[in-house]
């Protein structure tokens, strides 16, 4: 029989078939998603061992798919056995640690850190005491971000002085730069989260830093470093992920007249210096034209100028490199812990008089914003989102207390808007103060915040850019309110997290505020003796220099 057409009805029938059979395949592949590695065993072996990695999406076949350790592709003949959730492969020769990775169709998986069990430190049953550290011991041997933990060896000195610890840190690598073997880098300990507790010769008691993870442990003095011993971070609600590295050189200038002085004086200044964190990290001096009087003191360097005569002139200048990288967390809320012996939730919920979280009207408002929720991620969601759907965002320069009363804010008064009915519902939070940085590569004063989540570490928060308030020819998400709770660009860098609480040098001197600056701290001068009248010109500080991995 024939169709009107004059062509068979079989043939038509098998045609659309045909179409319709590839239109799904075609669909279904465009669906696929990754690979997905949710274990490998061992995590510490040796070359010539059988890995086994566990997961999905791998492929029922290898075909062209294969996995990287550390960036070594396995040969061909190491492969044992390919499942789609299964694979087996004995290890390859490499170097002390990397990550692992199944690749197929042109998709890379989640990583996870394997070990090579020949660069671990052998337990040590005599011991000797050498000028390196030295650790024998950690317990416990796993543990959540904040949680304190014990480290026993020898060789640590004294006092902690400018020696520290270091955890394991991974960044996603770019897709564009080679996939070469190279070791994952370390993130230290950080005082802000009261991460050393105690130091001696044979022991160290510190918090598990935000950032890390599972990974090697080094500690690092003056005499040298550790072998590593393994940790494994555990308890974690999700995930954080640090990938999109920019590198920025800056440079920044502190002009100082002095018109009417007679010796002896002196006149400090305190200079904010780029901040090291879990994803602004290899803070690099690049010059300067001074010698400090302190170095890194509580985020500053301190200069001392001294015995200065009428109408002289001084100029600071300093330049940095800074490593910043994209931060974006995912968290399962349902699986937080509200259990734990960091001081934090202690400390970040106090009232100061930069957040006045214990005013009553602030009280009364966040309790009213966040009504029955007890969950503490929900909380700081339900604030943000009324921040940027409640407030109007101006450069207009409110308090905090006009902020929520007129409900006007800039980004410094935001800031500590959230930071106050945060902490006014028992959530740990800090402002964060520094710059945006534009397409053009102009640099101007911004504030953010974040808060702190037990087992999990600190969340980003911006409600200014949330609310779409970015700067001319800043790159803003194209989906600001969403992406702005947790997640963090790349196009800043970060001075201060927290306030600066510093001291005078001397109780009589002369102290000089700058507020709504690029880093928040109480001090940023002091004249102190026969320094009568002078003036001081900080500069903005330029951008001259950007990378893009």
């Amino acid at each position: 029989m024939k169709s009107p057409m004059g062509r068979p009805f079989g043939l038509k029938r098998s045609w659309h078939v045909f179409f319709f059979s590839w239109f799904c395949v075609c669909l279904c592949a465009c669906k696929e998603d990754a690979p997905f590695i949710l274990s490998i065993d061992p995590r510490i072996g040796m070359s010539g061992d059988i890995l086994t990695i566990e997961g999905s999406g791998f492929g029922a076949a290898q075909h062209e798919s294969y996995i990287t350790i550390a960036g070594i592709p396995p040969p061909g003949s190491s492969y044992l056995t390919w499942q789609d959730d299964r694979i087996t492969v004995r290890i390859p020769a490499l170097g002390g640690f990397g990550l692992v990775y199944v690749h197929r169709d042109g998709k890379k998986s989640n990583p996870l850190l394997f070990s090579n069990q020949a660069a671990m430190p052998e337990l040590v049953q005599n011991q000797v005491f050498g000028v390196a550290p030295q650790i024998n011991w950690v317990k416990p041997e796993s543990g959540s971000i904040g949680a304190l933990i014990s480290i026993q060896g020898s060789g640590f000195g004294a006092s902690r002085e400018k020696s520290g610890v270091f955890f394991t840190w991974n960044a996603v690598p770019s897709p564009t730069a080679p996939e070469v073997m190279q070791e994952p880098e370390l993130v230290e300990v950080f005082e802000m989260e009261f991460g050393y507790e105690f130091w001696s010769d044979r022991e160290i008691r510190l918090r598990i830093p935000d950032g890390a993870v599972s990974g090697n442990i080094l500690v690092r003095t003056p005499r040298g470093s550790s072998k590593p011993f393994f940790f494994t971070i555990t308890g974690r609600p999700g995930t954080k992920t640090f990938k999109e590295k920019r590198s920025y050189t800056i440079a920044y200038t502190v002009d100082i007249q002095i018109q009417e002085a007679k010796a002896p004086n002196t006149l400090y200044l305190w200079i904010p210096r780029p901040l090291s964190s879990a994803s602004q990290r290899n803070i690099t001096l690049l010059s300067r034209n001074r010698d400090p009087f302190a170095e890194h003191y509580q985020g500053t360097t301190l200069f001392q100028l001294t015995d200065m005569a009428a109408n002289t002139s001084a100029r600071l200048s300093l330049s940095y490199l800074v490593d910043v990288y994209t931060l974006e967390t995912s968290l399962n809320s349902r699986s937080l812990r509200q259990t734990g012996d960091s001081p934090i939730p202690s400390v970040y919920t106090l009232p100061s008089a930069l957040i006045p979280s214990d005013n009553p009207e602030v009280v009364a408002v966040a309790k009213a914003i966040i009504g029955r929720e007890r969950n503490p991620y929900e909380k700081a969601r339900t604030l943000y989102e009324w921040l940027i759907s409640e407030l109007q965002w101006t450069p207009l320069h409110n308090s905090v207390l006009d902020a929520l009363a007129y409900k006007q804010a800039d980004a410094y008064a935001g800031t500590l808007l959230f930071c106050a009915l945060a902490r006014a519902v028992a959530i740990p939070a800090i402002p964060v103060a520094g710059l945006l940085i534009n397409r053009a590569r102009m640099s101007s004063r911004h504030y953010w915040a974040e808060f702190w989540i037990e087992g999990f570490g600190w969340i980003p928060v911006d409600p200014c850019l949330g609310a779409g308030a970015a700067p001319e020819d800043f790159n803003l998400h194209p989906e600001p309110g969403l992406y702005y709770f947790g997640n963090l660009d790349n196009q800043r860098i970060t001075f201060s997290r927290g306030q600066e609480v510093l001291s005078q040098m001397d109780p009589r001197g002369r102290i000089t505020v700058r507020n709504r600056d690029y880093a928040l701290q109480n001090l940023w001068e002091e004249a102190i003796g026969g320094i009568e009248s002078y003036s001081s010109l900080w500069s903005d500080i330029t951008i001259t220099g950007m990378y893009v991995q």
